[in-house]
């Protein structure tokens, strides 16, 4: 395990180099100049040049990599074209916000996907399944974006219970920060419950058809403790796996969310940065991302190893 674990970590390494590598070379060729915007739309060509110069963005493509790479390793991550402060505070404090509201929707989405699909993997064909599914196809039908607008529309201007928008501060009390969570993590969690409720049902009924299954019902165990030992150990394997996969999912679409609800996370930054071409802003988001989304799969596959002691990694890839 320590070996594979090795190995993953060097493949991370791997990955995020020629991440960054693309990442960098769509900021090159992405349309607009960050010079034109910092010298307004009737500077002339000398200006330009000249702000060009100072941004060392008049350097040749693979110097400024370098340039860029070499402070990404030293911890420096550059500054701000547009807002002339360093990068690493600002994207620090945006993906904390968006973190903690993955967080929430990710930790519902866990739980509410498990146990709806348990519930409806045990009541096969009746009420409960029927309704988990109902409720699965018009999750994974319908768009977050539109469940957004709803929730805008319902509880916050229909009801008043809930902000529209934006973020608390605890300074102002726990209610006035935690309400403005609530909308934003619904939409987020909706879809995803659905995904992992279908998912965790057919997993569950597959379980529970099993010969191992078959064998403690004969020995006469409760039904509660073979669903509880026996089957939802085995069940979850590839729930854990998708799981994984949905951490990626909630970061490319809590650019969404963040932009329907004015959230000051990491996705709503991205939007400022690239419609303003600020070059280090991009290059260190999508980074970060990327690293998230990597690490998030190697623990998705220790946790697989865990709930099944029958992989042994080291093994496999020696």
């Amino acid at each position: 395990m320590v070996l594979y674990v090795i190995k993953r970590l060097v493949g991370i390494v791997a990955i995020l180099v020629v991440m960054s590598v693309l990442v960098f070379a769509i900021t090159q060729v992405m349309p607009g100049n960050v010079a034109h915007i910092l010298a307004g739309q009737f500077a002339d060509d000398a200006t330009i040049k000249a702000i060009e110069h100072k941004l060392g963005l008049d350097a040749p493509a693979y110097v400024q990599y370098w340039r860029w790479a070499g402070g990404v390793l030293s911890g420096n991550l550059g500054n701000s074209l547009i807002m002339e402060r360093p990068v690493g505070p600002l994207i620090w404090d945006a993906f904390m916000s968006s973190a903690l509201l993955a967080a929430i929707a990710f930790v519902m989405v866990a739980v509410f996907g498990i146990v709806l699909g348990v519930l409806a993997a045990v009541r096969q064909n009746r009420f409960t399944d029927h309704a988990v599914s109902v409720f699965s196809y018009i999750g994974v039908s319908v768009p977050e974006f539109f469940w957004a607008i709803v929730a805008i529309i319902v509880f916050a201007r229909y009801l008043d219970w809930l902000p529209s928008g934006g973020a608390g501060n605890l300074s102002h009390g726990f209610w006035s920060w935690a309400s403005h969570l609530i909308l934003p993590s619904l939409t987020l969690t909706f879809t995803l419950i659905a995904h992992v409720s279908r998912l965790t049902r057919s997993s569950m009924i597959e379980t529970l058809r099993s010969n191992y299954v078959r064998n403690a019902r004969a020995k006469g165990l409760p039904e509660g403790v073979i669903i509880r030992r026996h089957a939802l150990r085995n069940a979850l394997l590839p729930t854990i796996t998708v799981l994984a996969i949905d951490v990626g999912w909630l970061l490319g679409n809590i650019v969404v969310v963040e932009a329907v609800f004015s959230y000051p996370g990491i996705g709503r930054l991205l939007l400022f940065a690239i419609e303003r071409h600020d070059l280090p802003l991009i290059q260190a988001g999508i980074l970060l991302i990327a690293a998230v989304y990597c690490f998030a799969n190697l623990i998705a596959d220790l946790l697989y190893a865990y709930f099944n002691p029958k992989i042994r990694y080291g093994h496999a890839e020696s």
